[in-house]
Parts: structure tokens; C-alpha cells; sequence
């Protein structure tokens, strides 16, 4: 099978209806635990004509599309500029995250300029997004056994607990586990379990890892009672500008 990463993804990009600003690679290709089977998440924004946002019939803000391309599946999900900009402004981590991903597929200078925004969107409240993440993969772990949302619950805490301590997005395990100290010590092994199958039964003390999620929990609460990260964003008047600015660029 091919490499999921070393497909030429340009083409993808030009048959896409509308502008893109960019196109970023996120899911496990971005956490650092890709399988040999792993989909390819593809995310971006692209940019509606102005007369789709003024006028009665309500635009297609979100665009999502699942192929196959050289023996693996790719899943494609863009945004309209205002919804991602809205979704920056909640809270939501995980925009934050496609946004800022070191794996790029497409750029343009309003994505460098939209991400050099981000910071100004990070709040102590994003503690909450990650808290919520993980207990809803921790309750599939839970069901399953899997190690998919195992090493997913553990990501999700890491990178919360990352982002308190230093305002600082990182979205990758293998470099969350060496970074942040109360990180367990054996998610190297997890993870490269995880490389070898998608899917299967994660084989693990579930008493030991259900400590240790409990701990990562408090970690998280301190790290956010400890956070200089503001209660909300300092970055609203300037995305407006920039979100008007674009759209009437075209």
C-alpha cells in the first residue's frame, strides 16, 4: 500500500469548487500514532463568493467529501472562512489544531496571516474542549478496549495540559510525551502498537491506565488554575477585519 503521506495531494486541492486557504493533514498523521491502514483527515477553508452570504438561499458552509486515491482513503472537510473563524472564537481546539498543522498540504498568505492570529483566540476556557474530548474517548476506550481512542484520551489531556502550562498549540504525542512530565512512561509503546494495527484491543492493565487518566484529569484542573492564558479572546476585532478584508478580496 501506498504511503498515505506521500501522495502528490496537489491535485486534490485544484478540483476543489471554491478557493482554499489551506489544506492541512490532521487526525492520527498529525498525533504521531498513523497506522499502516490510517485514512488520510484532510482540513482546510475555503472562501465562498460574496453573494452567497448576502443573499436568501443559505450557502454551504461546510464541504466534506470520502474517496479512495492509491489504496487509501482520504476524507476531505472544509470550512467556509466565517464558520472557521466563529469555531476559532468557541473555544474549539481542534480548528486551532488543523489550523497551525506542521503538515501542510496547501497554503496561501491569508493562512500564514490567519495563523499568526491564533494566539490571540487561546483562553484558559480551551482547558474545558480537551477535558470533554477525553472523557468521551476514555468512554469509548471503556467500551472497546481499543487503543485508538485510548491513545486519543491521552493525547487530548497532554495536549490540554501543554497548552495551559504554555499557550502553546501541540496536537503530537510522541513530542507531548516527551515534553510533558506527568506524561506515562509507556505511551512510546502504545503508540507504537498503534502503528502496526487501526484497529484491535489496546492490551492493557485497565486499572493502570485508568489511574493514570484520572491523574492526567488533575493535572489538567491545575494546569488551567495556574494558566496566564486570558478568559477570553484578544483576537475578535482583528479576525472580523481580517474575515472582511478576504472575503471582499475575493
Amino acid at each position: 500500500m501506498t504511503d498515505a503521506l506521500d501522495i502528490d495531494l496537489a491535485p486534490v486541492v485544484a478540483q476543489q469548487p471554491f478557493p482554499l486557504l489551506f489544506a492541512t493533514v490532521s487526525g492520527a498523521h498529525l498525533y504521531g500514532f498513523p497506522s499502516r491502514d490510517s485514512d488520510v483527515d484532510l482540513r482546510g477553508v475555503h472562501l465562498l463568493p460574496a453573494a452567497d452570504l448576502v443573499g436568501l438561499r443559505e450557502p454551504e458552509e461546510t464541504r466534506s467529501r470520502m474517496w479512495d486515491r492509491d489504496g487509501v482513503e482520504m476524507d476531505l472537510v472544509t470550512h467556509d472562512l466565517r464558520k472557521f473563524v466563529r469555531l476559532m472564537l468557541r473555544r474549539n481546539g481542534y480548528v486551532l489544531e488543523q489550523l497551525l498543522s506542521p503538515l501542510v498540504v496547501h497554503t496561501t498568505e491569508a493562512h500564514r496571516e490567519l495563523a499568526a492570529l491564533a494566539p490571540g483566540v487561546l483562553t484558559g476556557h480551551h482547558a474545558h474542549h480537551y477535558r470533554g474530548f477525553a472523557t468521551t474517548q476514555w468512554r469509548l476506550f471503556e467500551k472497546s478496549g481499543e487503543l485508538k481512542p485510548l491513545l486519543y484520551t491521552f493525547r487530548v489531556l497532554l495536549t490540554g495540559i501543554h497548552l495551559m502550562r504554555g499557550g502553546e498549540v501541540q496536537a503530537h504525542l510522541p513530542t507531548l510525551a516527551g515534553e510533558v512530565d506527568a506524561a506515562p512512561a509507556y505511551l512510546p509503546e502504545l503508540i507504537a502498537a498503534k502503528a502496526e494495527r487501526e484497529h484491535g484491543e489496546a492490551g492493557v492493565d485497565h486499572a493502570r491506565v485508568r489511574a493514570d487518566v484520572e491523574r492526567l484529569h488533575g493535572v489538567l484542573d491545575e494546569a488551567q488554575a495556574a494558566s496566564s492564558l486570558p478568559d477570553a479572546p484578544t483576537a475578535h476585532d482583528a479576525l472580523h477585519d481580517f474575515v472582511v478584508r478576504t472575503r471582499l478580496e475575493g
